[in-house]
């Protein structure tokens, strides 16, 4: 059986960031890419430290004519990606990401709020591009305990 080089980063990605935290819980959320940024692929792994989240997300892709180095926000808002709603927690102190030697892209950001009153909230994640690159939303996942 092959592997495909994207599953084999998220899995190396979530193993390293596991073991670099104190997690007592985690979850891989995956992340639908919109029409912007469709045939991409994306998750989300979270994991719970300190009364806090953390995310590291793996995606395939951007949109065409992104400029570099690449900057993505990421949000966690209340509703789902079908029914949005407002922005709950804007995660971008920091938003710069990390190319992979395989197709891809990675970024790590947190969330203060415990993982599970997040799994229990009924949130979304939602990356968007910067704003020289057009503020396009490019992946949503809906949270779910």
């Amino acid at each position: 059986m092959k592997f495909s080089n994207p599953l084999a980063a998220l899995m190396l990605t979530t193993c390293l960031f596991g073991c670099a935290t104190s997690s007592s819980q985690s979850v891989t959320i995956p992340l639908v890419a919109t029409r912007q940024n469709s045939g991409q692929i994306g998750n989300v792994a979270l994991s719970s430290y300190d009364n806090k989240t953390g995310l590291s997300f793996f995606i395939s892709g951007v949109p065409g004519g992104g400029t570099l180095p690449l900057r993505l926000y990421s949000f966690i808002n209340k509703g789902s990606c079908q029914q949005p709603g407002p922005v709950a927690f804007a995660m971008n102190e920091q938003v710069n990401t990390e190319r992979q030697p395989i197709r891809g892209w990675t970024f790590s950001r947190s969330a203060p709020i415990a993982l599970p009153a997040l799994l229990s909230g009924g949130y979304y994640i939602l990356v968007r591009t910067s704003a020289p690159d057009g503020n396009i939303d490019i992946f949503c996942g809906d949270i779910q305990g």
